[in-house]
Order: structure tokens, then sequence, then C-alpha cells
């Protein structure tokens, strides 16, 4: 076979002008699927980085219900009223941090990025959950930190070689917790 082969390659009489198309129309189709396929990861990523960076300023901004906490010695967020503590927490606006991070648009409860006219991605159905930590644990060194856990799902628009497929679903998971550095 390979001797066929390297024969149909140094015969100049052209009949290696067919083969040398096909293999050049294969590697077009592959790098086609691989430019597409490195799309969605770009995507998926700068997405995800981004839900990242909003749940992380939404526990931030928890910092002055988390401050009195720290000041006892762990991180929970709960503020003093009256003689006792009561619970004080916020998720914050994420999907107003995402609208304004990454330019999109409100369509009908999904956030969708749009590019030259054309749906870029879709994002919906996020979900924040925040954990507080217990008021005076009796061993704070094991006990659960402040966080914020998020799932959102992003919905990306697949196209190869001028049809357009089935897009690709992704669920996005991302976890922030409060860490004191003093």
């Amino acid at each position: 076979m390979r001797k066929k082969l390297k024969h149909i390659l140094k015969d100049r009489r052209g009949f290696s002008f067919p083969l040398v198309v096909a293999v050049a129309l294969a590697l077009v189709l592959i790098l086609c699927g691989i430019s597409e396929y490195l799309r969605l990861c770009i995507i998926a990523s700068g997405v995800r980085d981004a839900v990242q960076s909003a749940v992380v300023a939404t526990v931030t901004d928890n910092y002055s219900n988390v401050y009195h906490g720290i000041r006892e010695g762990y991180s929970g967020g709960y503020r003093p009223s009256g003689s006792s503590w009561v619970g004080s927490v916020s998720t914050g606006d994420i999907y107003g941090r995402l609208d304004r991070n990454l330019g999109l648009t409100n369509e009908s409860g999904a956030h969708v990025k749009e590019a030259d006219g054309a749906e870029e991605f879709k994002i919906s159905g996020l979900s924040v959950t925040i954990q507080n930590a217990p008021l005076a644990p009796s061993n704070p060194a094991n006990s659960p930190v402040f966080a914020a856990d998020a799932t959102i799902q992003l919905e990306v628009p697949v196209s190869f070689g001028g049809k357009t497929l089935s897009p690709m679903h992704a669920t996005l998971k991302v976890r922030a917790k409060y860490m004191p550095v003093f």
C-alpha cells in the first residue's frame, strides 16, 4: 500500500492531483472541526470565569456582614441584633454583574450575548446557594466557612459547514468562599 501510494505521488502524469485535493479537503474539514471545538471551549471558559468573578464579588460584598463574625474568630455572615446575632447574607446581583461584564441582554428569561447580529451564547438557570458559617462553633478550625455556590446553564449554538447543528449545553458550577487573611 505504501509503495503504491508513493508511486502515485511520484507519477508525473497527473494521477496524484485528485489525491492531493482530497487530502487538502480532509485537512480543511479537520481544521474547521478543531476551530469550532476551540471556539466552544473559549466561550465556556470565558463565561465560567465571568460567573466566578461575579460570585467572588458577591462574597466580597458580604464582607461587612461577615466582619462581625471574624472579630469573634469565625467567618459567618451575622449581625448583632439587640443581645443576639441574626444571619445576614446576600446573594447579590450576579445576573446584573454578568450583563455588565459580558454585554448580555435579557430576552425572555435568558441572558443572551449577540455578535454580528447572531446569537453567540445564552445563559440561564442561575442558582446561588450561600453557605453561612455556623455561629460560635465549638471547633472553629474544622467548621464550615462562608461560601457561595453558583450553577448556571450555558447554551452555545454550533454550526459546521454552513449548517446549524444542535447547540452545546453545559452546566457551569462555581464555588467561592470567604477566607480571612488577617
